[in-house]
């Protein structure tokens, strides 16, 4: 027969062992709600075509241009205005939207990518541009350089060999309103004879060697900005002059390779 101090005794064990219980419950909901919460945070960080959160991609474009391009020396004002207001979200994989004004190249698909801010920007501004030029650029790629070439330029051809990146960079710059841009899936190596000559030409992917066909489109002291090399790749600049071409050597660069079909 138990005592009435046995009683009261299992009663406050049991009333302790409810308590524990109910604060693992709350501790576990709250935890599972902290979790839902993050997410959402997180997904409001995200870019996306469906947002229209302006001002958050904005910010990131203008830390973008103060921290990586005009610490190294990227000084033409146009560019640096282009770059700052260009959505470089739009022109990635959803997936790599919140990286995509990171300091670095990124995976676009199809074993290509788009390129670094900085070398973006250091090639653009290497172009020398005035406003009125016509521009060849070999490699579309997403379409990001097409479009900030837009924005510089008179008008702005661009060929892309990866048929599937062509179509997906051509439709995303009609929509985002850069009627500028002609582009078209072919062989850089080719140029495109039909709108040639050009004041200028850019290549955004490494052939061994400069291609002799595009320097033929190129116009009398006309600017092409490229990387060449397999391995060990520079940037150069290559001017068209009288006497025949001019080369600089700017940056030890790194891009994939610029392929023929097959």
């Amino acid at each position: 027969m138990r005592t009435i101090g046995q009683i009261k005794l299992r009663s406050f064990y049991r009333i302790k062992v409810l308590f524990f219980l109910i604060f693992i419950y709350l501790s576990c909901t709250s935890a599972k709600q902290d979790s839902v919460d993050k997410k959402q945070n997180s997904s409001h960080k995200m870019y996306s075509e469906k947002t229209d959160d302006t001002d958050q991609w904005k910010k990131e474009a203008k830390r973008m241009v103060n921290s990586q391009l005009i610490p190294r020396g990227i000084a033409d004002k146009n560019v640096l205005r282009v770059m700052e207001n260009t959505p470089r979200h739009l022109f990635v994989p959803e997936s790599y939207n919140e990286a995509a004004y990171d300091d670095g190249p990124l995976p676009i698909g199809e074993g290509q990518t788009i390129s670094q801010p900085y070398i973006v920007a250091i090639m653009t501004e290497l172009l020398k541009l005035k406003g009125h030029e016509k521009v060849l650029e070999i490699g579309t790629g997403s379409g990001y350089q097409a479009a900030v070439l837009a924005q510089l330029v008179d008008t702005c051809y661009t060929i892309e060999l990866v048929k599937k990146l062509a179509d997906i960079a051509s439709d995303r710059l009609k929509k985002l309103g850069y009627t500028n841009v002609i582009a078209k899936c072919d062989d850089g190596y080719k140029g495109w004879p039909e709108h040639a000559p050009f004041d200028r030409i850019i290549i955004t992917a490494a052939p061994p060697e400069i291609p002799q066909a595009l320097v033929e489109q190129l116009k009398p002291d006309g600017i092409m900005v490229l990387p060449v090399g397999t391995f060990y790749q520079q940037l150069m600049v290559v001017t068209k002059t009288k006497r025949g071409i001019r080369k600089e050597s700017i940056i030890p660069v790194r891009f994939v390779p610029m392929v023929k079909p097959d």
